[in-house]
């Protein structure tokens, strides 16, 4: 697996089956991007990130060049930590190690590449599967706000997780 820059243009088509029903598409993106997905807006809404924080949107790409996940990072360089956003695996191979593989990239990346102190995320508190991912990596609980989501008749809590750099003191 690799990361490569992500070409909106290129993997549109691929990234919007990943979107399967308005719950899911919540999980990722706490309804930042429409439902359902268009290219109009995931243009809108990534050029409104990279303007406002520097975000740069990533796709992961397995051995054979098909895209299977897709993240947004930026650096905040006053703080020097990094932020992952919209972090999203392939439905179809989910359970295989793809996610994992993806965020170990991305910390290096932001680690090796941006110098990073520390990378922080945020997840809704009910979405375990990502929750564990996350923790695999090494990814612990910062903080949590309670009732930070309202979707339909529940209310999900967010939560932020962090990695630091082996050596940081923050």
């Amino acid at each position: 697996m690799r990361l490569k820059p992500c070409i909106p243009e290129k993997v549109f088509e691929v990234i919007r089956t990943w979107i399967t029903d308005p719950r899911t598409h919540a999980l990722w993106c706490a309804n930042r991007f429409d439902y359902p997905l268009c290219k109009k807006n995931l243009d809108e809404v990534l050029r409104d990130i990279r303007i406002q924080s520097g975000d740069t949107p990533f796709v992961a790409v397995g051995d054979d060049g098909e895209a299977v996940g897709f993240f947004c990072y930026s650096l905040h360089p006053v703080t020097n930590e990094g932020y992952l956003k919209f972090v999203i695996v392939d439905p179809a191979v989910r359970g295989r190690g793809i996610g994992k593989a993806m965020l170990r990239l991305a910390v290096d990346y932001a680690f090796g590449i941006s110098k990073a102190d520390a990378v922080y995320l945020r997840v809704f508190a009910g979405n375990t599967q990502a929750v564990r991912c996350y923790e695999s990596v090494g990814f612990t609980e910062d903080k949590t706000e309670r009732n930070a989501f309202v979707y339909q008749d529940e209310s999900w809590d967010l939560t932020r997780m962090v990695i630091r750099r082996p050596g940081s003191f923050l």
